[in-house]
Parts: C-alpha cells; structure tokens; sequence
C-alpha cells in the first residue's frame, strides 16, 4: 500500500494511492523539467551487486514504471547501459496508450550520454529499439566508434573533453524534449548537479543495509551543496519515495 506523507491529502480515501493519483504527483508544473530517479539503501548505497536491481521494491518498480510516462526523452549514461541493459520496449502497453491518450508520442525518446562512445553497435541495446537513440559524446571521440554508432543512432557531439550536460539539454530541446526523465548512473548525475541542471530528484531508500562499497548516487566533483526542498514523500512496507526539487532562490540566501 503506497501512501501520501507529504504534501498531506486533502481527502478521505483510501490511503492505499492509485496509478492516477501518483501520476497526478509526478506530472511536471512545467514541461521543461530534468529529473533524476535513483534508489539507494538506507546506508547510502547505489548499487548492491553491481547494479540498481537488488535494492528495488515492488513499489518502488511500479512508481518507476509510471514515472516514465510523462517523459519526452529517457537519458542515461553508458555506463548504465552497460550495467543494466535497457534492451526493448521501456513502457508498456498500458502506458503506451496513455500517452496517446494525452497527444504524446507512444514512446518517449531514448538518449545515452557516452564521452568515449565504448558502446556495442550490435547490442541489444540498440538492435532492439523502439524509437530511434540520439548518443551525445565529445567532439574527440574515436572516428572508428562514432561511424559504427552512427549506423545504429543519430550521433550529437555535445562537448569537448567530457559532454557538456547544458549542451545536451540544448540539443534534447532544439529535438522537442523538454521533460527530461534521466535515470543515471551516479557519473551522469554528478555532471548534470556540476552544471546545475538538475530540477528533481525522485530518490527511494529502501529498507535495507547493503554495506560493502557500493558507489552513491553520485560519484564525482560537484559544484557544492545545492538546496532542494522536499516536495513528495510517500511510504510503503517502510520503503521512502522521494522526490526533492530545486529550491527558489530566496530559500538559499
């Protein structure tokens, strides 16, 4: 049962909330939007086992799942790629069809961040794509990776020695893709929080303690501490959804 915690709920229901009161939750005030989702344990881990996966709900899954259908592009790092997979489809049907229900296009599109381009043209990944992939990498990466990337994506130089986050943004929007719904890795994120490009962090803490040295959500310089507020919580079997939003200007000074 995923219940509202804050903003308090104004009426008498259920507290147990149904997709369309989450999706309600989750709908951006502005289409212009760069979100971040990340789960993490409740002593900070990132990952358990390499990946995200062990450290995921049911719940957490299914708030994912619906967090996706406001998106106008999912952005992810290769690395991420790599770790995760992302082969097929990224919606379901269901969520499909509420999308054109809403005049949205079926899928949302599909954008990977990778400064090296170390990315396998015949994976999965690409093979298997529901929508054509735009890959932003650096203006010196490998001529022999861009051309074979370039058979399978539309391929964006976006940056010098590393991918400028800002100019990634600007070519996602100059593309239609305002509501930007990134899903990592921690690299990526450390980048987009250096840029101060980031609007929204949907983070969940699961209750677990991963120990070991799993990575945080972010890994790497930053350009220090940035003041969010917390704008959504939500709890289910003791599992936190989060999400923490930039916070005005006049909060900070």
């Amino acid at each position: 049962m995923v219940q509202q915690l804050i903003p308090p709920r104004r009426d008498d229901g259920s507290p147990d909330l149904t997709d369309e009161q989450l999706l309600e939750l989750y709908a951006p005030q502005d289409r212009a939007l760069v979100r971040f989702n990340f789960v993490a344990s409740a002593d900070g881990a990132a990952t358990t086992g390499g990946t995200s996966g062990g450290l995921g709900t049911d719940a957490d899954q299914r708030l994912f799942a619906l967090q996706r259908r406001h998106a106008d592009v999912i952005l992810v790092g290769a690395g991420t790629i790599r770790a995760e997979g992302y082969a097929g489809k990224l919606l379901d049907a269901e969520a499909q069809a509420w999308r054109r229900d809403r005049g949205l296009p079926s899928h949302p599109a599909i954008a990977v961040v990778s400064g090296s381009l170390a990315l396998d043209p015949e994976s999965d990944f690409f093979t298997s794509a529901p929508v054509p992939v735009l890959v932003f990498t650096t203006g010196p990466a490998d001529p022999a990776r861009r051309e074979a990337i370039s058979r399978v994506a539309e391929v964006i130089t976006a940056g010098a020695d590393d991918v400028d986050p800002r100019q990634v943004l600007a070519g996602l929007g100059g593309r239609g893709h305002r509501m930007v719904h990134a899903e990592g890795g921690p690299t990526l994120f450390a980048s987009f929080q250096r840029a101060d490009a980031v609007d929204s962090l949907c983070l969940t803490v699961s209750p677990v303690l991963a120990g070991g040295e799993g990575q945080r959500i972010a890994t790497g310089p930053t350009s220090g501490n940035q003041p969010v507020r917390l704008a959504l919580l939500l709890e289910e079997a003791g599992a936190l959804f989060t999400e923490y939003r930039r916070a005005p200007a006049h909060d900070s000074e």
